[in-house]
């Protein structure tokens, strides 16, 4: 199937007869990626499904006023991100814990999840991100998950491109010396 431009699905979705055409089209896009998004954030399925549902809700109900001062993708990430760290922060609130105790009720979820399939070292991987204070661990995600440029994860965060090289920079070599030190 081929991949529909941003452009035509912002003409579809800004067109009351084919709205909801528009939408699945920008669904069948990005649903995924901020899925997997979302996920590496919250590491729960059933809470990264409801986030996703969150996120393109507010999309849907905000796509009409998008300026396209940015782009539709960076756009949609910063809102997932922001469901995420809404989400940590509350539930953080609501147990009356620290964000430490959060981190390593994750990383008891991860261990204990039934979604997670990855293997031994993609654990020890994940174990170690959840160690990275939130934005370091946000930053890490977009630029060695996703692949994002560091312009577009700019975007997103609205940090500069300095900024986030030497967050970047930092949780790498966290991330490395937790790796070096596990049995």
């Amino acid at each position: 199937m081929k991949q529909v431009d941003d452009a035509e699905i912002l003409s579809k979705f800004n067109d009351e007869k084919t709205r909801n055409t528009g939408f699945n089209l920008l669904l069948q896009k990005y649903q995924q990626k901020i899925y997997w998004h979302i996920r590496r954030l919250v590491i729960d399925h059933d809470d990264a499904d409801d986030l996703v549902q969150e996120t393109f809700v507010k999309v849907w109900k905000n796509l009409q006023n998008f300026r396209a001062d940015s782009q539709l993708y960076t756009w949609i990430y910063r809102i997932a991100t922001n469901e995420s760290i809404t989400f940590l922060n509350k539930k953080k609130n609501k147990n009356n814990i620290s964000l430490d105790d959060v981190d390593t009720d994750l990383s008891e979820t991860l261990a204990s999840s039934t979604y997670f399939d990855g293997d031994k070292i993609q654990r020890k991987l994940q174990n170690a991100i959840l160690t990275l204070p939130e934005k370091q661990r946000i930053i890490f995600n977009m630029k060695y998950f996703d692949d994002m440029k560091y312009e577009e994860i700019s975007e997103v965060l609205g940090t500069s491109v300095g900024a986030l090289k030497a967050s970047f920079h930092i949780a790498v070599k966290k991330i490395e010396t937790i790796l070096l030190n596990q049995d």
